[in-house]
C-alpha cells in the first residue's frame, strides 16, 4: 500500500525534486496560497517522476505497451527510414503520454538492441502526425527472439525538452525492461511485423503489463 501512494522514482527526478521544493520554500515564505501552489507543483513533479514495478507477462508471443497513456494510431505503415526499414511494411502503434502519465519506457518484447539513433528536432505536439517526422526523438531498433524487427521511438512533445536513454547498442534486453524516459509529455510508437495488434485507438495503456499485439 505504501508504495502505491508514495512510489519510488526516476532518478532524473531527483534534482527536479529539489528545485520544486526549493521554489516552495521560497513562495511560502511570501504567501500561504503560493506557498500551497508550491507544494501541489512539488507534488506533481514526485508523481511525474514515479518508476513503479509492473508485473511482465515474459511471453514472447505477445508484444507489451513501452508506455503508460492512450492509444492514439493503429495502422500500417512504411518503416522509419531512420534505420532503413522504409521499404518495408510494419504495423504501427502510438500511445500517447500527457503530464500525468508515467513516463518511464519499456521494451515491448525480448531480444537485442542492434541500434540506436537519437534525432534532435523540434517540439510539436507529441499527438500530431508531424511529430513523428520533426520533433525529437530516439529509434531502438529490437530484433526479437522470432527474428522480427521491432523498432520503439521515443517522441518528445511540446512541453518534453529530453530524451533520456538507457540502454546500449548491442545489449540483450528481457520483455518489460525499462529503456528510458521522456521528461514532460511526449509519445511512444511501436512498429512491428508478424503481430496481430490487441489494441483500438482511445485504449488506455500501462507499460510493461498491457498486451499490444499477439503473434
Amino acid at each position: 500500500m505504501i508504495s502505491k501512494i508514495f512510489p519510488k522514482i526516476h532518478t532524473e527526478g531527483y534534482k527536479f525534486l529539489v528545485i520544486a521544493g526549493f521554489i516552495t520554500i521560497i513562495l511560502l515564505s511570501l504567501s500561504g496560497f503560493l506557498g500551497t501552489i508550491g507544494l501541489l507543483l512539488t507534488v506533481w513533479v514526485y508523481y511525474f517522476f514515479r518508476d513503479p514495478e509492473r508485473a511482465i507477462i515474459e511471453d514472447d508471443n505477445y508484444l507489451v505497451s513501452p508506455a503508460d497513456g492512450e492509444v492514439i494510431k493503429v495502422e500500417e505503415v512504411d518503416g522509419p527510414k531512420e534505420v532503413g526499414l522504409e521499404n518495408k511494411k510494419f504495423k504501427k502503434i502510438s500511445v500517447f503520454m500527457n503530464v500525468f502519465d508515467c513516463h518511464v519506457n519499456r521494451t515491448p518484447c525480448s531480444g537485442k538492441v542492434e541500434e540506436i539513433l537519437y534525432k534532435p528536432g523540434k517540439f510539436f505536439n507529441a499527438s500530431l502526425d508531424k511529430a513523428s517526422e520533426d520533433n525529437e526523438r530516439n529509434y531502438y531498433k529490437i530484433k526479437d527472439k522470432s527474428g522480427n524487427d521491432i523498432i520503439v521511438v521515443q517522441i518528445a512533445g511540446l512541453v518534453a525538452r529530453r530524451i533520456v536513454c538507457e540502454t546500449d547498442k548491442g545489449q540483450e534486453l528481457n520483455q518489460g525492461d525499462r529503456i528510458g524516459m521522456i521528461r514532460f509529455g511526449s509519445r511512444a510508437d511501436v512498429y512491428y511485423e508478424n503481430y496481430e495488434p490487441l489494441v483500438k485507438v482511445g485504449q488506455k495503456t500501462i507499460s510493461g503489463e498491457t498486451l499490444l499485439a499477439k503473434k
